[in-house]
């Protein structure tokens, strides 16, 4: 009875785990990053304004995160 309730306990803290990383984290000046391996960037809108923009990373312990931070558009013109 104890490995079965040891066993839902472990499988329940990886769920969480990788729940946790379906869900993008907003940057602040100053956040400790720890980026080994940068998975994806999503396109920056051709808008003309700031727009967000999410970054998919591995860390170095090869946990999957999420990062949100604000970028200018690319639909400005000179």
């Amino acid at each position: 009875m104890h490995k079965i309730l040891l066993t839902l306990a472990l499988l329940g803290g990886f769920c969480a785990h990788a729940f946790a990383a379906d869900e993008a984290v907003a940057y602040r000046y100053g956040m400790q990053l720890d980026v080994a391996q940068v998975l994806s960037i999503t396109p920056v809108a051709d808008v003309c304004g700031v727009v967000p923009v999410e970054m998919t990373y591995l860390d170095s312990q090869g946990g999957k995160h999420i990062l949100q931070f604000s970028e200018f558009g690319s639909g400005c013109s000179n």
